[in-house]
């Protein structure tokens, strides 16, 4: 299989029926996986380029009436110089994955692309006219997206305000048959109601025909169909009424025109608030990318320069003054200083930076003038994965929305089918005439919209991974936020995440001569504790040898060749095994009562001396575990360190249940071994080794300070170090849940309540209307109340 996976913008989806009906027609074509988000707009596609192109793709959205939104952007592009530059810049961008059309033009030397800013974005499209020898940068702000969604919003409150005006009047007539006002005749006139209803049926509400037509036209019904049916049946009633008062077939004729006009000026109105509100779910990821820095000082043949950060690149040396943030990721060549990382880790303190340290984008220069060289841009920068990992996150669908999407599936057809028994049966069998069947009728299909169900889930997702963005918890996606909540049992790995990782020699019983042989040996490991012995033999003004040989062996120690000599450092059990004579060795008990790691030197098979590293505990692990206990949650700690040391270390944590000894490779073992018991559990490294344990679990939690590869196979990251943050990430799951379940027990509520009122005629339609309008912007607004919730 030649897969491939894409993330398409589709415009047009109303309601829960639209994205399930998209999602449904693309993974009935051959080789497509699709999932389709209602509050995103986003469609995630993975696809067999063997079976189908991602062009049929799009035409089928498009042919079920939804657009594929693409951007434009426009280039100024130096460097060409005749009709052939252009030409091959041209041809190059059409070919570039994720590039729509691309038009160069020689004269005004811009580059006009239309591109999938999912697949594909400005930097990438700068670097691939770089790569063929000429140069460009972005014209303009780069925020179309914003601009199209704000001219949206006020297109939608002129509609607003324009159909409150034309309604106003028609209001006044009901009102006049409720309470007998005796307004003035011409209120009553057919054409005078005519006048004003026209407008807002078929301008205003043109946007719920052409809906309509285009669901209908591939055998679809959503939420347009509901509205074009109801107000088109109490429009065209009132004009058969108007007909009839004309020909003088009725005096008093029977008119609705003020159902149809108010019914749509207040679904604007809800569809107005909803999109309003839906806007503030995506403040965090709007945070997120005003974090970063427009600007750049760029240093180059010793002058300074200011440039956009577009046009930063890899290799740059850039000048940052106190007050500044960084603008991209980068290490100290120059200068020291200390930043504020608390956007990035939520730790308060500076951290104190020197040459060769890494600085990360977004993050702030306190008090020193530094110069950076440029290591990532773009996608590539920290801040960028962030953003990433939260808008994949909000893209994604948690388990508890396929009900829902299930539901909505089967929901506007039934709800039509409603709509004509109830018809039928008060005009046939209750027998008062066609008014009453009409009115019960419309109002069973203006109530009974699944806006609300479609939007319960998915809008919670938004604000909860956001809100666990901004204190520095990133989910992966809604899967993992809702497993997170299921979670009985946490396995905690000590070394980088209950401690510091960065440990200390505190006692030492060999010589110099032995000291400067464990040195050298231990600057071939890549272990922690190595890094400890180094440290500490410099401090003693010890001068490394060359090393012949080196071996790591795993879970136990070293071995290494030097001047002739073997060199084993490490267990008992290793010493034991190799036959080293230990009985002069009455220290190694107490150093690992006190929770130290305690090692064993040999030379030539021959005890040397001991050597004990303490490995700091971090300042709010006690806490941390201490929530957890209180959330129900059983805390195992799991280390490769002998047992008296791990056991150390969990008293002074408050951890009861401890496994140490185990082998890197075992880790996923002991991962396997609870769930076994049928335990759910959540499992929470750092290192590459903990990568294996992290993706078998049922959360994986990688600390955001550790390896990349541990982040990468984890399902949550907490940034920084601080423990804090995993209770809380636990509690933030509980409440979306929780919020997620209110706002699908209210979706459910309104129509299971209002369409047998509707049924039986108890409801007016423009009542209905306001009350399907409500329901939405009731089920966002309860999304948006996790804003606040306290985590």
């Amino acid at each position: 299989m030649n897969n491939k996976k894409e993330t398409l913008n589709i415009t047009g989806m109303t309601c829960a029926a639209c994205s399930t009906r998209v999602e449904k027609v693309l993974n009935r074509m051959d080789g497509v996986e699709a999932k389709v988000n209602l509050a995103t707009e986003k469609a995630s596609i993975e696809y067999d380029l063997d079976k189908v192109s991602l062009e049929e793709i799009e035409h089928k959205i498009n042919d079920i009436g939804y657009d594929v939104e693409k951007t434009d952007a426009e280039f100024d592009v130096t460097g060409m110089t005749c009709a052939a530059c252009s030409s091959r810049i041209e041809k190059v961008l059409n070919r570039f994955d994720g590039v729509e059309t691309a038009s160069v033009n020689l004269t005004t030397e811009k580059a006009t692309v239309s591109y999938n800013p999912n697949t594909v974005s400005t930097q990438e499209i700068i670097k691939k006219i770089r790569d063929i020898g000429y140069d460009a940068t972005v014209a303009g702000d780069g925020e179309e997206k914003a601009d199209r969604k704000d001219k949206e919003l006020n297109t939608l409150k002129w509609k607003v305000i324009i159909g409150a005006i034309l309604s106003g009047p028609l209001v006044v007539t009901m009102l006049d048959h409720l309470f007998g006002m005796n307004l003035p005749s011409i209120f009553m006139n057919p054409w005078f109601q005519i006048l004003f209803a026209t407008p807002v049926q078929f301008i205003l509400g043109w946007q719920f025909y052409r809906g309509a037509y285009k669901n209908l036209k591939s055998f679809n019904a959503n939420m347009d169909v509901l509205v074009a049916m109801g107000t088109s049946a109490a429009y065209f009633y009132s004009l058969y009424e108007t007909y009839r008062w004309m020909t003088g077939a009725t005096t008093d004729p029977h008119l609705y025109f003020e159902a149809s006009a108010v019914i749509v000026t207040l679904i604007l109105f809800g569809k107005y608030l909803e999109a309003r509100a839906k806007s503030q779910t995506s403040g965090a990821i709007s945070k997120l990318m005003d974090m970063q820095a427009r600007n750049a000082r760029l240093i180059r043949n010793n002058e300074e320069t200011m440039i956009p950060i577009d046009e930063v690149r890899v290799g740059d040396i850039l000048l940052v003054k106190p007050g500044e943030k960084f603008p991209v990721d980068g290490t100290i060549v120059k200068g020291a200083t200390s930043v504020d990382e608390s956007m990035l880790t939520g730790e308060s303190i500076p951290v104190q930076k020197n040459i060769h340290d890494v600085v990360i984008g977004a993050t702030v220069n306190q008090n020193g003038t530094i110069e950076m060289e440029v290591t990532k841009v773009g996608k590539d920068t920290a801040l960028q994965a962030i953003i990433k990992v939260v808008e994949d996150a909000q893209g994604k669908k948690a388990p508890i929305q396929r009900m829902a999407d299930i539901i909505s599936s089967y929901f506007v057809p039934i709800v039509i089918a409603i709509a004509i028994v109830t018809f039928l049966v008060w005009y046939f069998f209750v027998g008062k005439g066609i008014e009453p069947a009409l009115v019960a009728a419309i109002s069973v299909l203006v109530i009974a919209c699944p806006c609300a169900l479609g939007l319960a889930t998915p809008t919670s997702i938004m604000v909860g991974t956001g809100k666990g963005a901004e204190n520095g918890i990133l989910f992966k996606g809604g899967e993992h936020l809702e497993k997170t909540h299921q979670l009985d049992t946490i396995i905690l790995d000590k070394t980088g995440t209950i401690t510091h990782g960065t440990p200390v020699v505190t006692d030492y019983t060999g010589d110099d001569d032995t000291l400067k042989l464990l040195a050298s040996a231990e600057n071939y490991s890549e272990h922690p504790l190595a890094n400890a012995i180094v440290d500490y033999s410099k401090e003693q003004g010890l001068d490394l040898l060359e090393v012949e040989a080196f071996s790591a062996i795993p879970g136990h120690g070293i071995e290494a060749k030097i001047e002739g000599k073997l060199v084993l450092v490490g267990t008992r059990k290793l010493m034991m095994e190799r036959d080293v004579n230990m009985t002069s060795i009455s220290d190694m008990e107490a150093y690992e009562y006190d929770g130290k790691t305690a090692m064993i030197i040999s030379v030539d098979g021959e005890y040397k001396g001991t050597v004990a590293v303490l490995d700091t505990v971090k300042k709010t692990a006690k806490e941390a575990i201490e929530m957890l206990k209180e959330q129900g949650l059983e805390v195992v700690m799991l280390t490769g360190d002998n047992k008296r040391t791990a056991e150390a270390i969990a008293r002074s944590v408050g951890i009861d249940n401890v496994i140490a000894e185990v082998l890197p490779e075992q880790k996923a073992e002991v991962v396997k071994a609870f769930q076994d018991k049928g335990k759910i559990v959540g499992m929470v490294g750092d290192g590459i080794n903990d990568a294996p344990a992290l993706a078998l679990a049922d959360i994986g939690i990688a600390i955001g300070t550790g390896t990349e590869v541990a982040i990468e196979a984890a399902d949550l990251t907490i940034l920084g170090g601080e423990l804090t943050l995993i209770p809380r990430a636990i509690n933030l799951s509980h409440k979306t849940i929780r919020n997620i379940k209110q706002n699908l027990f209210w979706a459910f509520a309104y129509n299971t309540i209002g369409i047998p009122i509707a049924a039986l005629g108890l409801l007016a339609p423009w009542v209905a209307g306001a009350a399907m309008a409500f329901s939405s912007v009731s089920v966002v607004t309860n999304s948006l109340r996790l804003k606040r919730v306290k985590i």
